[in-house]
């Protein structure tokens, strides 16, 4: 298998040094800017010792990664509350960015997580990235007693508070009558280190959710789409190569609708089965809820940029074709952070 999903092992990596190139963007007009690779590691699971959980996440700054990222459940064992464990992480440690990845909007009113937030930016010195969608796990919903509106709608509410967000991090004080908020003359407080705010991701997999996210957001998460609430069958197929590159062309085209240069945007993207393998060894899977699923459908395994298999040296290729192909730069490679440190060490920054 790790032959078959390999990559283009003539794709090099650029020389010390060249952190942008001019590249071909898949299905747009013209080109686009590389981005240099970052590398976001998911936040370990809390076992019942915080102090062992501070050492897990020291050791992900002192592998190379750039973030750590935290997500927003409520249901099925999930334990972390994101924006709580992103202070301590940032208190943990002095270089490592955190990131919710992502809050889901209808849980959170946009007034108290900017406040939130911005408070975090100022007291982690600048290394909060804020990621927001609509909301999508249906068992979230159902164990917080919270009614889970059509899509649609989820995504409506999502750009209104999107709206309040980027007014808060701003100079002038909000005002907002909409459909699901009202601010009056409110003055976002305090003001965030990063200008003019903390970088905003936001992702989806459908077309109406990553043309949002490209007209509005520093950074798009192109994900598959979930739209019966939970990982089956369906969503692992969004993830093959040909539907991940259709994606990227709705994000491209929102953009240039908009008048803004792709160049600006920078494109997140999870590796949900993560292999490395060296010499006589064979390691053992970077497990994600997806794993089982993606393993029944052998088909995606040829191309899917949701796989990545081979030694390092092989991975590093993968990612540096993908990168050319897709625009990926920013990467979750998974939650085994020793597995994948190699090729953190070979890629980050460059």
């Amino acid at each position: 298998m790790a032959a078959a999903l390999g990559g283009a092992r003539s794709a090099r990596r650029p020389p010390p040094g060249r952190d942008t190139v001019r590249v071909p963007a898949a299905g747009a007009r013209g080109g686009r800017v590389t981005r240099p690779f970052r590398f976001i590691a998911p936040a370990p699971r809390l076992t019942g010792d915080p102090a062992r959980w501070r050492a897990e996440v020291r050791r992900i700054e002192d592998l190379g990664f750039s973030t750590l990222s935290i997500g927003d459940h409520v249901s099925r064992g999930w334990a972390l509350e994101p924006v709580t464990a992103m202070t301590v992480a940032a208190e943990a440690t002095s270089r490592l960015r955190v990131l919710s990845l992502a809050l889901a909007n209808d849980y959170r009113h946009p007034v108290i997580l900017h406040k939130a937030l911005a408070t975090l930016d100022v007291f982690s010195s600048g290394r909060v990235e804020l990621g927001i969608g609509a909301g999508w796990m249906q068992s979230d919903y159902d164990s917080a007693g919270i009614p889970m509106d059509p899509a649609a709608t989820r995504i409506e509410r999502l750009e209104e508070s999107l709206r309040i967000l980027t007014g808060l991090f701003g100079p002038a004080p909000v005002n907002v009558t909409g459909r699901y908020y009202r601010i009056r003359d409110l003055d976002g407080l305090p003001k965030p280190v990063q200008r003019p705010r903390p970088p905003l991701l936001v992702g989806g997999g459908g077309r109406r959710m990553l043309s949002l996210a490209a007209r509005v957001a520093d950074i798009v998460g192109v994900h598959c789409t979930l739209p019966s609430g939970v990982q089956d069958a369906a969503a692992v197929a969004d993830l093959a190569a040909d539907r991940i590159a259709e994606k990227v062309r709705w994000v491209q085209e929102a953009a240039e609708a908009v008048g803004r240069r792709v160049s600006d945007l920078e494109l997140q993207f999870s590796v949900y089965h993560c292999l490395i393998t060296r010499p006589g060894h064979i390691g053992a899977p970077n497990r994600s809820s997806f794993a089982a699923l993606i393993a029944a459908a052998p088909e995606l395994l040829a191309d899917s940029p949701a796989v990545l298999v081979g030694d390092v040296e092989r991975c590093v290729d993968t990612l540096i074709e993908r990168r050319e192909r897709y625009g990926f730069s920013y990467l979750n490679l998974g939650g085994d952070v020793e597995s994948v440190a190699p090729i953190v060490a070979r890629l980050a920054g460059t």
